[in-house]
């Protein structure tokens, strides 16, 4: 039960204290499509063209399971989720590679 304070004939909940730490945010965006335009090996990320010929940034750990960041090849059709950030710009999310 959270802390509770009386103030006249009226109950106030004031929330929890302790408990769990909440779940950071999974964040969500927009499902797309595109290839694979370039690939830094050494540095573990790399780029997506869209369609719209605009290149979004992405991140090994932003792979999907089943989709390995060394057999990514440029010119691969990735299936991903963008993520707009007005400070760091684009980024793709959950990246898998499309079967040809």
């Amino acid at each position: 039960m959270g802390a509770e304070y009386f103030y006249g004939a009226r109950r106030v909940d004031v929330g929890k204290r302790g408990g769990k730490p909440s779940r950071p945010h999974d964040p969500q965006g927009k499902p797309a499509t595109g290839r694979v335009a370039r690939i830094l090996v050494g540095q573990g990320h790399g780029y997506i063209r869209l369609r719209d010929d605009r290149q979004v940034y992405f991140h090994r750990g932003d792979l999907r399971q089943g989709t390995l960041f060394n057999d990514l090849q440029v010119g691969d059709t990735v299936a991903f989720e963008v993520l707009e950030d007005s400070v760091s710009g684009a980024r793709a999310l959950r990246v898998m590679r499309r079967m040809k």
